[in-house]
């Protein structure tokens, strides 16, 4: 992803003054951070949160697409308000993702009146995603929960209950990502799905929000970026 990202980055005339990987973390320094408008981190559940206390810590906008992390969200928005710094993160950074975000949010509006139809999500991605579900699997859940009154918990495998939505999880290479919801009834299925074809579409919209976030303050999403 970091050189999907920096592909993009070159393309724009951008330019990338610090990279930083396992093999060069002594260089994860605030005076290096620094010589950056912005930090785009793209790491793990196991380092995301200390990654971006240091960006913050050192006066630099971040945008994170790190996934698996988001039980320490308050200790991490407390910090960026804390230091009056910026922070912009995303569980996808595609647009065409974020379109399938609102397209959701929409599709479970109109069938909340209608529980005669089941929902049950899938996500497939690439063997080495460490996390499941995937963070996109979880936003989609959450919208849907948000949306639809009898769904109150996502769960990792098939459902049970009536309040529960089942996220199933597939690893398959080389799968950059797939999302369905499918809302199944005795009579019919109506189903969205999103298929992203590789890497550069998650690439392309984390530089879009690395170009908006500079000279903000706050909390922000894809949603403020894309004008959603």
């Amino acid at each position: 992803m970091g050189k999907a990202i920096e592909a993009i980055a070159l393309e724009r005339h951008h330019t990338m003054p610090l990279k930083i990987d396992i093999n060069n973390v002594a260089d994860f320094t605030k005076e290096n951070l620094q010589q950056c408008d912005v930090a785009i981190e793209f790491t793990g559940p196991n380092s995301a949160v200390e990654n971006i206390s240091k960006c913050l810590d050192a006066g630099i906008p971040v945008v994170s697409g790190s996934t698996g992390w988001l039980e320490h969200w308050p200790l991490v928005k407390n910090k960026c308000e804390a230091v009056n710094g910026a922070l912009l993160y995303a569980s996808n950074f595609s647009v065409g993702v974020n379109i399938f975000f609102e397209l959701n949010k929409k599709l479970a509006q109109l069938m909340n009146s209608h529980p005669e139809y089941e929902i049950s999500m899938e996500e497939i991605h690439h063997t080495q995603k460490r996390d499941a579900p995937s963070g996109t699997a979880i936003t989609l859940a959450e919208q849907v929960m948000e949306n639809i009154s009898r769904k109150k918990k996502w769960i990792n495998e098939a459902g049970k209950y009536p309040n529960e939505i089942a996220i199933i999880s597939k690893r398959i290479d080389p799968a950059p990502g797939t999302h369905s919801i499918k809302y199944s009834s005795a009579i019919d299925d109506i189903e969205i799905i999103h298929t992203a074809h590789n890497r550069t579409g998650f690439a392309t919209g984390a530089v879009l929000a690395a170009e908006f976030l500079p000279g903000k303050k706050g909390i922000f999403s894809m949603k403020e970026v894309l004008g959603l």
